[in-house]
């Protein structure tokens, strides 16, 4: 069954949000396991123990909170991740049928930004949002200005508002503020100001709420259809979940760094991979200790020199590279490079997948990934591609990594592994084959050679959605693509991005980066047997996290 899930979000504080929440929380309770989520809530606050009395699905207060509000303020992004990690173990702890998400709470300290860190919460969610506005002091001309510019804002971080309500109204202009609110272009509620300091006020909201809110109401405008987005937090959360639920193993060669050390710790500390660590167990365990890491026991490690791994790992590679000549002797030097002799273990079923390149080359992880496990069947090359997560979705970027200039069949060889892979990461692919020209508008052996891969991909491939040649801004506007290229459902659409070389794919991944804020998670090397992933020499912790989950989803396929 899918998840219900509505955020309840306001631009100001003490404004009747909560008569709201607890309203919403009730239609819900009476027809879902309905549960509830404070994404950046005080521990002293009471009213989150007010909404989880009128839910039904036994959750603790523990379940419902995310972070702090003072973590929310110094640190948002951060947040937002911890955030999203709560949400989806509370989500997974108590499989409930809605969820009613209540923005950030009253505070001493006013946070310019707060408003738009709830919106961002809300796209994080992937939840849709109903306002809360505040009439007190404000004409109902004013009270729909709010609502306009509170509804820009939601939009602009990614979701979407399906009803208002109109809160803290005198009796007296109920009738007025209805009549005015009746041609909204969402449903529209007013409540009175019910004041939850005063004793008796559960009672009151609810008595208010239910005079003139109909359940009814509530339930159809949550189930308008919502297209959720998916932000940079949601889509890494995501991954994680999905590594979790198969729990693959992974090996990982340069286990004596220190940012492969605490990213192992993390997902160990999760359950989200079983993990192999190359290398001597004392000297991890004591450089885990002094990080301040405690879960690092739950990894296997793996010696270099243990001769009962070692032996039939020989053995194999000399099987392997017969037709090259090697010989015994030469396999033990070449089991010597830490990352050859993860490969190894990949190939001896002894791990699902292999993550390096935090400190060797691109060369050194793809090397014996070509050597050994060779390429899928069917597939005539290894390429590179990188998950660029935008504001609100996820595009995939290739060859970024490994082919210099591929001709056209190896152009088109790219585009369908790229399409393969956003698809094995729930993602719709609509391919555009990249150039400096749009549909004919520009001419040279350049834009022949995309036209031909274009051509072979759609032979090879008729199901994909593809054009080509088409230029970035086409490929990626809508707005760009009805006057360039009218007509055509792909273009202002695509999502997988081909590059004609490398060049311009590494530039263009690296420019997106640094410049847009979209993180980049990758490459993911396409077309192996089993799912070898480099890292940059750069990568971040987190990157690292991200990789080896990654790695684990690809090992599901």
């Amino acid at each position: 069954m899918s998840l219900t899930t509505v955020t309840i979000i306001s631009p100001e504080a003490a404004n009747g949000r909560n008569v709201a929440a607890l309203g919403v929380v009730r239609a819900l309770a009476s027809t879902k396991r309905t549960g509830v989520f404070r994404p950046a809530v005080c521990k002293k606050e009471t009213f989150t123990s007010t909404l989880l009395d009128a839910a039904n699905i036994g959750q603790t207060v523990e379940q419902a909170r995310g972070v702090c509000p003072k973590c929310a303020r110094r640190d948002k992004d951060g947040a937002r991740g911890d955030i999203v990690a709560a949400y989806e173990t509370t989500v997974a702890e108590l499989e409930p049928e809605a969820m009613v998400v209540v923005g950030t709470d009253r505070s001493s300290v006013n946070d310019p930004d707060g408003f738009a860190f709830n919106a961002d919460v809300a796209a994080d969610l992937q939840s849709p949002v109903f306002l809360a506005v505040c009439t007190i002091d404000r004409t109902p001309e004013q009270v729909r200005e709010t609502i306009e510019a509170c509804t820009a804002t939601v939009e602009d971080h990614g979701s979407a508002v399906l009803g208002v309500f109109v809160t803290g109204a005198d009796e007296e202009q109920i009738p007025e503020l209805k009549a005015f609110f009746a041609s909204a272009d969402v449903p529209t509620w007013v409540l009175p100001k019910v004041d939850f300091e005063e004793d008796g006020a559960v009672e009151k909201a609810v008595e208010a709420f239910d005079s003139n809110v109909p359940a009814s109401e509530v339930l159809a405008a949550l189930a308008t259809p919502f297209n959720a987005p998916v932000t940079p937090y949601a889509f890494q959360y995501g991954l994680l979940g999905k590594a979790k639920a198969a729990r693959k193993t992974i090996v990982l060669p340069e286990g004596a760094e220190d940012r492969i050390i605490k990213a192992a710790d993390y997902l160990l500390e999760r359950d989200i991979v079983n993990l192999i660590i190359v290398g001597d167990k004392e000297a991890i365990m004591a450089r885990g200790e002094q990080l301040g890491l405690n879960s690092l026991g739950k990894a296997k490690f793996q010696a270099m020199d243990d001769e009962s791994v070692l032996a039939p790992m020989v053995a194999k590679l000399c099987e392997l590279r017969a037709k090259k000549g090697m010989t015994e002797e030469q396999a033990r030097k070449q089991l010597t490079d830490a990352s050859y002799f993860g490969t190894m273990l990949v190939v001896l079923g002894k791990a699902d997948g292999l993550v390096s390149g935090s400190v060797n080359s691109t060369a050194n992880t793809v090397r014996p990934a070509l050597q050994v496990i060779k390429t899928k069947p069917g597939a005539s090359l290894v390429s590179g591609s990188f998950l660029m997560c935008f504001k609100d979705h996820v595009a995939v970027f290739a060859d970024c990594a490994i082919n210099l200039n591929p001709n056209a069949e190896q152009l088109a060889d790219i585009a369908i592994q790229s399409a393969e892979t956003a698809e094995s990461f729930g993602i719709e692919p609509k391919v555009g084959m990249l150039s400096y020209s749009t549909l004919g508008s520009g001419k040279g052996p350049d834009v022949d050679l995309v036209e031909e891969a274009t051509a072979l991909v759609r032979q090879k491939r008729p199901d994909l959605q593809v054009v080509g040649s088409v230029q970035f801004d086409a490929a990626w506007s809508p707005t760009v693509a009805a006057t360039k290229a009218k007509g055509n459902d792909v273009a202002g659409h695509v999502n997988v991005f081909v590059f004609p070389d490398l060049c311009a794919g590494n530039i263009a991944y690296k420019a997106v980066q640094r410049s847009s804020g979209a993180i980049a998670i990758g490459p993911v090397l396409q077309g192996l047997n089993k799912p070898v992933n480099d890292l940059s020499r750069g990568a971040s912790v987190q990157d690292i996290i991200n990789t080896v989950a990654l790695t684990a989803v690809e090992a599901q396929q």
